[in-house]
């Protein structure tokens, strides 16, 4: 399906409002309030589809003051974020680039969403260990200004241990399952070599007492996967280094489009791929190659200023033009 308009027009507004619908946040903001229209105090979101021919139908209203509710089929849900649980939806906009060109942390954030998507049981580790090492650290600092002994250390080098481990063997499997799927896309887009490294030991209870007198000088943990990264590569090159802006965006879809493909061996369907401006840095092509994919991995929606962006015709095309009251009209 593809989202055609002028620039300004709300096209990134229309699949925020997707994302928002079924992920129960938005990918550009935590904050609510950006996504209530100004001057209002409240909105609505409300979808209809089917999952595996069955029919879903869902809703999210946002009240300033009130924050999130979402039902599905009718039924309320304790928190709008477990829609998570309930639709898979992936999407990619410009700035997703951060995942390759971006700091460390931007990947482990990414690679930890993905173990969570593809196993929902482990979706809470990475804020369990955080919160271990959060706490490992406030111990820290009150052993250096004299307020606790060192032997209170012990539970939580043992927490910040077992649940590393945990978070380690997660990502292991996530990159592991990812990695050959993500060459295979990239190799389609033409990002030749494309790979994935992950190399990272779990933190063991005795490495961590042995930094004890070094942790507590400097008042934070020194070691654990809070500190690993995930390497996105290509003919052996680290992509955040050495990749051209046009490489890591290729690297971004690719690992999208390799995600979409296990999330639909795992849950047994396909996930909603919402992708944002991603045709404009992309030649002919490349657009062919990425239109010829889309089309056998399930619904997806693009945006684009141009309605010949899109190679071929799309099985739906939506025009978003701005109304004189400064709405968006969807046609």
């Amino acid at each position: 399906m593809l989202v055609s308009g002028p620039n300004g027009a709300g096209k990134t507004n229309l699949l925020e409002s997707l994302h928002v619908g079924t992920q129960g946040f938005s990918p550009r903001t935590r904050a609510d309030a950006q996504l209530v229209r100004f001057g209002r105090d409240a909105a609505r979101i409300a979808l209809r589809g089917d999952r595996a021919g069955v029919p879903v139908e869902v809703e999210v209203t946002l009240e300033l003051g009130t924050g999130k509710r979402a039902s599905v089929n009718g039924a309320r849900l304790r928190a709008a974020e477990q829609l998570r649980s309930e639709v898979a939806t992936l999407v990619f906009t410009p700035d997703r680039l951060i995942v390759v060109k971006g700091a460390p942390a931007a990947r482990r954030a990414y690679f930890d969403r993905v173990l969570g998507r593809l196993s929902p049981a482990r979706a809470g580790l990475p804020a369990e260990y955080g919160a271990a090492v959060g706490q490992r650290n406030a111990a820290l600092r009150r052993v250096s200004q004299g307020l606790s002994s060192q032997d209170a250390l012990a539970p939580w080098n043992e927490q910040v241990s077992r649940l590393g481990t945990e978070l380690v063997e997660g990502r292991r499997e996530t990159v592991a399952e990812l990695e050959p799927r993500f060459r295979e896309r990239a190799g389609e887009l033409g990002l030749v070599g494309a790979a994935l490294s992950y190399e990272a030991e779990a933190p063991r209870v005795e490495e961590l007492e042995a930094r004890v007198p070094r942790d507590v000088e400097r008042g934070t943990t020194s070691l654990g996967p809070h500190l690993d990264d995930v390497g996105v590569l290509a003919g052996g090159r680290d992509l955040r280094a050495f990749g051209s802006q046009g490489e890591q965006r290729l690297a971004v879809l690719a690992l999208l489009l390799g995600e979409a493909e296990l999330l639909e061996e795992r849950r047994g369907t396909r996930p909603l791929l919402l992708l944002d401006d991603v045709l404009s840095e992309l030649d002919p092509e490349r657009r062919r190659i990425l239109a010829d994919r889309l089309r056998v991995s399930g619904q997806a929606l693009l945006t684009s200023a141009s309605r010949n962006a899109l190679p071929g015709d799309p099985a739906q095309t939506i025009v978003v033009e701005q109304a004189a009251d400064g709405t968006s009209r969807v046609g």
